[in-house]
């Protein structure tokens, strides 16, 4: 019986036309429905009562966007728990984020939402307002329950988390310590922040393989190519995540005139971006290569096209020149520093004596390493490396990490300074003796390339506003556990995302 409820939505569409054909009220019910409670059940038998059919369209796993660890169920069992109840006719997964497309295509009589929905402009991801819109413009009867609310994502959180039970005990004392609105509010400040960022030109082409087999004269893996992508990275990369949350974003950065990558590189920036790029002849733009297994999407190989020589004398002076005209009317300047050769020394010095804001990433990678450590700027307001890069910067590989981070963040006289841990977490210290350990919030690691460069874009929109320490570091751990969800830098981490899953976390 249950299964003869479920279906797809084209041919629920078919079945709500005979109904409506027939003189029956079709009655429509929307949402994600994770973890099928009371409140629930009750809305979906108050809904049934208002017409003779109710049908129940359900969100897929793949548009859920409450965070990392959401949905609890798969879509699956989802829909096989709402089939089972009584009052349900019929029941289906959406192809869609939200019930637009599903009302033009179903059309119901009525389209019901529960009464925790009823003021439509404190919806924060304004879904609901729009499918009023189409509700409206249908002539489809929009209604809403009336009865106790409950919270799938509370309940989830108190009672079947994902989490081990350290990192629930700490979202205990976080929700305690720091009111969810202050939190959120850090993230809508940001859109009035002005950003100036700089850093290396990175393009990132990924090539997926098949492997075939050892070749038959040498010990080589051989592998079939089966497809590949190129995205925008390095300082691209991080310019995309800030104009996701910032109000205006200038970038300065270098691009060779060997395969200079121009064309595509203008292309992937979000149009809210305004670049200045400075050409260094005889070199190409860098490139990073990697060469994966398409169904694991681990890395075999990486090849790198670049060319570390010196800036041009002209070309770092013009820098130089740029900087000091944008950086003091800019809120924050964001360094993304990959030791490639975009900023040298006559560089660094301007940033330093101009910036009001000054937050910093130096990236040690095969490309620099043991060349390359956040030594080479004398101050930063902000900055924000990986352990092992700040291991390298104190050349010490075992000894405890807190005092090597607060000595660090001493020398650089920043106000906060941040150690990412990946699995583990980030650490934040400040000048004094302010400190702050936060877990991590993963539950999915898809590919860890390019989290580091959100992690640090949104953490420094967030330390420019002189927050709490630990606030800090619970919002760059959220983005983190976005990021590593992505393929490379496939496209930017959205504000909206990162606010539904502060909700999540938090209630």
């Amino acid at each position: 019986m249950t299964g003869k409820k479920i279906m797809d939505v084209k041919r629920l569409a078919q079945v709500v036309t005979e109904a409506r054909h027939q003189g029956k009220r079709v009655v429509h019910c929307h949402g994600v429905f994770d973890f099928l409670h009371i409140g629930h059940i009750r809305y979906f038998e108050q809904a049934r009562a208002m017409g003779d059919v109710l049908v129940v369209t359900l969100t897929p796993d793949r548009f859920v966007d409450k965070g990392p660890h959401r949905p609890a169920f798969t879509e699956t069992l989802r829909v096989e728990a709402i089939a089972s109840l009584s009052c349900v006719d019929y029941v289906a997964i959406n192809e869609w984020p939200t019930a637009e497309e599903t009302l033009q295509l179903i059309h119901p009589d009525i389209y019901v939402k529960g009464s925790e929905f009823k003021n439509i402009q404190a919806d924060m991801t304004g879904k609901i307002a729009r499918e009023e819109k189409v509700a409206r413009d249908l002539d489809i009867r929009l209604a809403f329950t009336d009865d106790i609310v409950f919270s799938s994502t509370s309940l989830i959180n108190r009672f079947i988390s994902v989490y081990p039970q350290e990192v629930n005990e700490y979202l205990d004392l976080f929700r305690n310590r720091h009111p969810r609105d202050d939190v959120l509010a850090v993230i809508d400040r940001m859109a009035t922040l002005k950003v100036l960022v700089i850093g290396d030109v990175i393009v990132d082409e990924y090539v997926y393989c098949e492997a075939i087999g050892k070749f038959s004269k040498d010990p080589v893996l051989a592998v079939k190519y089966l497809s590949e992508d190129r995205f925008a990275g390095g300082v691209l990369a991080v310019a995309n995540y800030v104009a996701n949350f910032a109000g205006q974003v200038e970038l300065i950065s270098v691009l060779g005139n060997r395969n200079h990558y121009e064309p595509f590189i203008r292309a992937a920036l979000n149009k809210k971006i305004k670049p200045d790029f400075f050409t260094v002849e005889g070199i190409p733009t860098v490139v990073k290569r990697r060469i994966l297994d398409g169904y694991s999407l681990n890395k075999l190989i990486e090849i790198y096209d670049l060319d570390e020589r010196e800036l041009p004398p002209a070309v770092s002076e013009a820098i130089c020149t740029t900087i000091r005209e944008r950086a003091a009317k800019a809120d924050v300047v964001l360094i993304s520093d990959f030791g490639h050769g975009a900023i040298n020394d006559q560089i660094t010095e301007t940033l330093c004596e101009t910036a009001p804001f000054l937050a910093i990433n130096t990236q040690a990678n095969v490309g620099n390493r043991g060349f390359h450590t956040i030594s080479r700027y004398p101050r930063a307001d902000y900055a924000c490396i990986a352990e092992h890069e700040m291991r390298l910067e104190a050349r010490d590989a075992r000894g405890e990490l807190r005092p090597i981070l607060e000595q660090t963040c001493r020398r650089l006289k920043a106000r906060y300074m941040i150690v990412t841990r990946g699995q583990w977490g980030c650490l934040v210290s400040g000048a004094g003796d302010e400190f702050a350990a936060v877990p991590a919030f993963a539950c999915k690691v898809v590919d860890r390339a390019g989290a580091g460069d959100a992690f640090l874009a949104v953490t420094a929109l967030a330390a420019a506003q002189k927050i709490p320490f630990e606030v800090l570091g619970f919002i760059g751990n959220v983005v983190g556990a976005e990021a590593v969800e992505i393929v490379g830098n496939d496209k930017a981490i959205d504000k909206l995302k990162i606010k539904k899953c502060i909700v999540s976390l938090l209630k």
